[in-house]
C-alpha cells in the first residue's frame, strides 16, 4: 500500500492560483507557505487551502517578494537553514517570453535573483524553478544569464539535476504548454536523483478531458440544436490536445484563447476561442447561451473547463470575476507536470534519507554578523581602555541582531 504521509516540506513563491502547489501536494509534499502578490490568486489559494485538513499548517501569504527580506520569511516560518526540503516557484515569465521583449535580467519583473536570495537564506535540500520555454530556446539567447544563475547555485552548494523543457501533453495534460524546469539539489543528494525528465504518461485529448462537463452544459439548455452541436463537437474534440492556454495581460483586453493561430487550432477541436463562456448560472442570467454554446466555431470554454485543460481537478475553485479567474488559469503551471517533477525529488530525498545522508549547512547570516560584531568589540576592548558606554552600545547591537 502506498504511503500518503507527508514528511517532506515545501515553500513556494509566485504561487499564482496554485497549479504547482497542487501538483507538489499530490506528490506528497507538505506545504509550509504559499506566497503570491496578486490579490485574486491569493483569494483562490485561501479558498482551496485554508480550513482544508489536507493542507493543515500551510500559510497563504500575500507579499511582494522584492519587499520581503529572506531572513524575515525564514523566521516567520520558524525555520533554521537546511530545515526545508524544497523551495519551488514559477518566477514571472514576461522577461523571457517570446510574446514580450525578452529583456531577461534587465526586466524589472525578473525574480530569479530574488529566488536565489531565498535559496541562500533557507538552504533547502532541493530547488525547483519553472519558467517559459523562451528561457532555454534558442539556447544562445540567455546562455550567459543561465550560466550566471547556475554558478551562483553552485557557489551555495547545489548542483543542477536538469534544466529542460517539459511538454505538458506528455504528463496527461490535454494541451501543449512547454515549460522550462530547473531542478537543483544539494550536492550530497544529487547521486540519488534520476537525472532524467519524468517518464511520459498517457496522452489525454481535449474530448476525453471535457466530455463530462460539455455534456452537462448542453443538457442544461432547452434548445433543439443542443444534441447536434454536442455531437459535432465530439467529432472534433477527440483528435488531439489543445494549444497552449494563455492568461493574457491585465493591461490589455478581456479573456480569450490566444492569437489567431491558436484560435484556429481551437476551432479544429470544436472550440470557439473568441472569448470565455459564462458559467451556467450567469449564462441564464445574461441570456448568453447563443454566444457561449452555439457560436459557429463551436462552444466556448468556461473558466472551469479551461482549468480542466490546464490539469486542475473540478474541485479546485477560482476566485474573482470571469476575466480575473481565467487569467489565473491561463497563467498557471499544470498540476500533473509539477506532480511528476515533485515525485522525482521526493524519491531522491527518501533514498538519501534512507542512506543516512545529511548535507552540510552554513550558519545563518544573522549569526555570522552577530559573531563578527562580538569579535570587533573584543578587539576594541584589547586596544583601548574599557568604558561603560562602549559596553552599553555592544549590548544594544547584540540585541538588535537577535531581534
Amino acid at each position: 500500500m502506498t504511503s500518503t504521509k507527508r514528511t517532506f516540506t515545501s515553500v513556494e513563491i509566485c504561487a499564482g492560483a496554485g497549479g504547482q502547489a497542487l501538483g507538489l501536494h499530490n506528490a506528497l509534499f507538505r506545504h509550509l507557505a504559499l506566497i503570491e502578490i496578486d490579490p485574486h490568486a491569493v483569494e483562490t489559494l485561501r479558498e482551496n487551502v485554508e480550513g482544508n485538513p489536507e493542507w493543515e499548517g500551510c500559510m497563504v501569504k500575500q507579499a511582494d517578494l522584492k519587499e520581503l527580506p529572506p531572513e524575515d520569511l525564514r523566521r516567520e516560518l520558524g525555520l533554521e537553514p537546511g530545515d526545508l526540503d524544497l523551495l519551488a516557484g514559477g518566477v514571472p515569465c514576461p522577461p523571457f517570453s517570446v510574446a514580450g521583449k525578452q529583456l531577461g535580467r534587465d526586466d524589472e519583473r525578473d525574480l530569479f535573483p530574488t529566488m536565489l536570495d531565498l535559496v541562500q537564506e533557507l538552504e533547502p535540500k532541493a530547488v525547483m524553478i519553472e519558467n517559459v520555454r523562451g528561457l532555454l530556446e534558442p539556447r544562445e539567447k540567455f546562455q550567459g544569464y543561465r550560466e550566471e544563475l547556475l554558478e551562483r547555485l553552485e557557489s551555495m552548494g547545489y548542483e543542477k539535476c536538469y534544466w529542460e523543457v517539459l511538454e505538458a501533453r506528455n504528463y496527461g495534460v490535454p494541451q501543449l504548454r512547454p515549460r522550462a524546469i530547473l531542478v537543483a539539489l544539494k550536492r550530497a543528494y544529487v547521486p540519488f536523483f534520476a537525472h532524467t525528465k519524468p517518464a511520459k504518461r498517457s496522452l489525454r485529448t481535449v474530448g476525453a478531458a471535457l466530455e463530462e462537463s460539455m455534456a452537462e452544459r448542453f443538457a442544461e439548455v432547452d434548445d433543439p440544436r443542443a444534441e447536434g452541436v454536442l455531437k459535432k463537437w465530439r467529432e472534433k474534440a477527440f483528435k488531439g490536445v489543445a494549444p497552449t492556454l494563455v492568461g493574457g495581460s491585465k493591461k490589455h483586453g478581456g479573456a480569450d484563447l490566444g492569437p489567431t493561430r491558436a484560435k484556429k487550432a481551437w476551432e479544429a477541436l470544436g472550440i470557439c476561442g473568441l472569448g470565455v463562456a459564462n458559467d451556467s448560472e450567469e449564462m441564464k442570467r445574461q441570456g448568453s447561451q447563443e454566444r457561449d454554446l452555439f457560436a459557429e466555431a463551436g462552444p466556448k470554454l468556461t473558466v472551469e473547463q479551461a482549468a480542466i485543460i490546464q490539469g486542475f481537478p473540478p474541485s479546485w475553485k477560482f476566485k474573482g470575476r470571469k476575466t480575473a479567474a481565467y487569467r489565473q488559469v491561463g497563467n498557471a503551471f499544470p498540476p500533473p507536470v509539477a506532480q511528476a517533477v515533485g515525485e522525482q525529488i521526493i524519491a531522491a530525498l527518501k533514498a538519501a534519507k534512507a542512506a543516512g545522508v545529511v548535507a552540510p549547512v552554513r550558519e545563518p547570516s544573522s549569526q555570522i554578523q552577530g559573531r563578527d560584531s562580538e569579535l570587533l568589540f573584543k578587539l576594541a576592548d584589547l586596544s583601548m581602555p574599557a568604558i561603560p558606554q562602549a559596553a552599553d552600545r555592544r549590548s544594544d547591537r547584540e540585541g538588535a541582531v537577535v531581534g
